[in-house]
């Protein structure tokens, strides 16, 4: 909780923090995972993954530290939700920017590519 101590932290500075806790395939994964059910077990997680349970349970630490999930132990077994329902929408919107920009690209690419289809056309005449 450290990263959000400092109320007097400029806003770009938080910002950047909540974006640490989303800067690994890992986590972004988990997060997914948890976008697409109200809760999910540790054990799932672990299936989800495949990952060792040292390697998920500092993922998943990283990603309490940011305010990301929230668990929840119950007998023996732990559960993680969304500490936010924007959590979702964020990587949603992610996904949809991504797609742009894969777009975006691939004709810029297809683009490109005519051009210097026609340039090596034209200079073989």
């Amino acid at each position: 909780m450290e990263e959000f101590a400092d109320f007097r932290a400029p806003l770009y500075e938080v910002k950047a923090n909540l974006f640490k806790g989303l800067a690994h395939p890992v986590r972004i994964r988990v997060l997914e995972l948890l976008s697409a059910a109200p809760e999910v077990s540790v054990t799932e997680l672990l299936a989800a993954t495949g990952l060792e349970a040292s390697h998920l349970s500092q993922h998943l630490s990283v990603l309490r530290r940011y305010h990301l999930v929230k668990g929840e132990r119950r007998a023996l077994q732990m559960f993680y939700t969304l500490a936010y329902p924007q959590v979702a929408e964020l990587l949603s919107v992610a996904r949809l920017l991504l797609n742009d920009i894969l777009h975006t690209t691939r004709a810029q690419l297809e683009s490109s590519e005519a051009a210097a289809s026609a340039s090596a056309a034209a200079s073989t005449r």
